[in-house]
């Protein structure tokens, strides 16, 4: 592998769970503004890897914005464009 594809001086910082953190807050679906956060532009779920949330975590958030989308608080699909 040529000097190009090799990643140098690039460190992951260490991940920590938000709301393992911060015990105040709380995933709540009929919050769609805290839930956007979690959302690509496409409207598509972020994963793990990108979030930093840990898997209890992660799986309350995918529940609470599959609530959203169900009851129109948040949009299937991305933004839309115009």
């Amino acid at each position: 592998m040529s000097d190009n594809f090799r990643r140098r001086g690039r460190r992951q910082r260490p991940r920590f769970c938000a709301f393992c953190a911060d015990k105040d807050s709380q995933i709540d679906y009929k919050q769609p503004g805290g839930l956007r956060r979690y959302l690509s532009g496409q409207g598509k779920m972020r994963p793990r890897r990108q979030t930093g949330l840990c898997a209890k975590h992660q799986r309350k958030l995918a529940q609470a914005i599959k609530r959203a989308r169900h009851l129109g608080l948040l949009s299937f699909s991305g933004e839309g464009r115009e």
